[in-house]
């Protein structure tokens, strides 16, 4: 994505992790922050805010018509604008699509919410868990007999959200190679999460799901799809769902007699305690031993720190360190254009604006928002 230049208006959540991905791939995003914290989210030393890596910002007043109209021009070399704002923000700060779209007819206008842009709760203030419990996801996620499970915040900022906005935006731009136009995208988190959730709708109506939580292939209700604690109060995982892999699984288990009820559903409660059972009697690591070449569907459950130092993902390079911090590689991979490793974000330095600035200003123009005071 070498040549792609995108405009970030600072967000939190789903919207930097969008300008994020697109910056691993190569583009050049140039985030505008305000000059003043607004006080969402969950606030983090910078250095561990890793959804900032892989570019420069710079920061500004928008309530100031000089800045607005500096972050248009800059538009007007931009391929890209991502903002997260409620719907009406950006175009009561003169920066929403009818004035970008003006002054750049090719411009891709990425635009990520929780609601959407329309709708009975459109100007509703909301987050992740709010968005999946709307579109039956959270519902769903969850053991027998207690009460649903939040997935962290990966299904509706990251999962609904994200990935959603990025393919719109990657979409929009092969389209206008062809039409020569711009357009904008609505990437509402309550979509893309109903989206995701194709596939236990085809599911639930074939009355192959239940409504209840725990009683499902998927949700831990089978025995043959759930993580099982060791001895030594550590997990493992364990999916043989094709009935080959089960009986592989079994004989490490010394359970054969449980592959001919492996679809009784009546009988899967006696099947997951005798499971149960046996793994409680061997260590996390012995039961790694005991499943290894095996063909299970087998995987110890990692913490986020002991991931890193596993040696299949050691071996593909999937994490790294950056400044001091182990996080992700940029993914996917690629055969003929693998992306740069990340470099962590570079806050605003006044003596860098060339180089910052540099992709959307000539040094005429930088020079006069300083002499405006519009850039610090």
């Amino acid at each position: 994505m070498h040549g792609l230049k995108v405009i970030e208006l600072a967000g939190i959540g789903p919207g930097p992790m969008a300008a994020m991905l697109l910056a691993d791939l190569g583009a050049t995003v140039l985030r505008v922050d305000r000059r003043e914290p607004a006080g969402l989210g969950v606030p983090r030393p910078q250095k561990y805010d890793l959804l900032l890596r892989n570019r420069r910002s710079l920061p500004l007043d928008l309530k100031d018509p000089a800045a607005v109209e500096l972050v248009l021009d800059m538009v007007s070399r931009s391929d890209v604008l991502i903002e997260g704002f409620r719907p009406g923000v950006t175009e009561r700060l003169g920066l929403g699509p009818d004035e970008c779209l003006a002054r750049n007819p090719k411009l891709i206008y990425g635009r990520i919410t929780g609601w959407g842009q329309d709708g009975p709760l459109a100007q509703d203030v909301g987050h992740d868990l709010n968005y999946i419990a709307l579109t039956g996801a959270l519902h769903a996620i969850g053991r027998a007999g207690q009460a649903p499970a939040p997935p962290i915040n990966l299904v509706g900022d990251f999962g609904g959200g994200t990935l959603y906005l990025v393919i719109g935006i990657l979409a929009a731009l092969q389209e206008m190679r062809v039409s020569g136009k711009g357009q904008v995208i609505d990437a509402a988190m309550v979509d893309g999460v109903a989206s995701l959730m194709t596939q236990p709708h085809g599911t639930f109506a074939a009355g192959m799901m239940s409504n209840e939580r725990g009683t499902n292939i998927t949700d831990s209700g089978a025995p043959f799809y759930d993580a099982y604690q060791c001895s030594d109060g550590k997990w493992v995982s364990l999916a043989p769902v094709e009935a080959k892999f089960y009986a592989a699984a079994l004989r490490v288990l010394g359970l054969e007699d449980l592959l001919a009820e492996q679809w009784t559903r009546d009988r899967w409660p006696q099947a997951k305690a005798r499971i149960a059972a046996t793994f409680l009697t061997r260590t996390r690591d012995q039961w790694c031993a005991a499943f290894e070449g095996v063909e299970a569907c087998f995987a110890p459950v990692l913490t986020i720190d002991e991931a890193p130092q596993h040696p299949h993902l050691q071996a593909r390079g999937t994490y790294t360190e950056i400044d001091g911090v182990t996080q992700p590689m940029p993914a996917p991979r690629f055969s003929r254009t693998p992306p740069d490793k990340p470099k962590p974000f570079r806050p605003w330095v006044a003596r860098e604006a060339g180089e910052i600035l540099g992709p959307w200003l000539d040094e005429a123009a930088i020079a006069s928002a300083r002499r405006a005071g519009v850039v610090e």
